[in-house]
């Protein structure tokens, strides 16, 4: 537009120019119109390849860093997965070994108490009972025992503990039955101040009482050895 009003103003001006003269001014005028046009054409457009440069290489930046952040970010969600699986395994590896354990002390409970009611058969109470009674009366008066035994075994073994305890029975010593009892024996003062448990579930937990920690220890010996 600007070079369009120059151009109208450079006419008007040749007005007072003969005609070949005025032919080659305008000629003139034209080609200087064509010249500045050409050069504002290519300078704009110079100017929308070096704006459309910059923002191409803007994009491409944009874009690198997009997929530098994408890929960071997948790295720390695989790393992320990665600790969450591994640490899911070693708790189900964890809950494994306390199954196993708690199972097998479990297994092992029982067998104890099963061995150790076994353990307390007829014979062995027709031994053992006049044995801790006599030993129990060195240091103390008879009468101031008691024996308790399960019913079973108390009307079984109630002739056999007459003869074999006859004197401590003469000086005031009972013999009982007792409906908590199913295997053993328990003696002690009549009053309950003093006693020794030796009933089939006394014993077992008393030896349970050591296995545990140590089927506990070996679980955890044999759990290192597995890493």
């Amino acid at each position: 537009m600007e070079l369009l009003l120059k151009g109208i103003v450079y006419i008007s001006k040749l007005n007072d120019f003969s005609g070949v003269e005025m032919d080659i001014q305008l000629q003139e005028l034209i080609d200087k119109i064509k010249k500045d046009g050409v050069s504002s054409a290519e300078a704009k457009a110079e100017q929308i390849i070096a704006d459309a440069e910059k923002q191409a290489a803007q994009i491409v930046q944009d874009a690198q860093k997009k997929s530098e952040d994408m890929i960071k970010n997948a790295k720390n969600e695989i790393a992320r997965l990665e600790k969450a699986s591994e640490d899911a395994i070693t708790q189900a590896s964890r809950n494994m070994l306390l199954g196993f354990k708690d199972g097998l002390v479990s297994e092992l409970d029982k067998i104890i108490q099963s061995e150790c009611a076994n353990a307390f058969s007829k014979d062995t109470l027709a031994k053992l009972v006049p044995e801790t009674v006599k030993a129990w009366t060195k240091n103390s008066d008879a009468s101031e025992l008691s024996v308790l035994l399960s019913e079973k075994d108390c009307k079984e073994l109630e002739s056999e503990f007459k003869a074999s305890l006859k004197a401590e029975i003469a000086k005031g010593l009972e013999i009982k039955a007792d409906k908590s009892l199913s295997k053993g024996f328990r003696i002690g003062v009549k009053n309950g101040a003093a006693y020794y448990d030796y009933s089939a579930e006394s014993v077992a937990d008393l030896f349970a009482a050591y296995l545990n920690p140590r089927v506990a220890a070996i679980m955890k010996e044999a759990a290192k050895g597995s890493n």
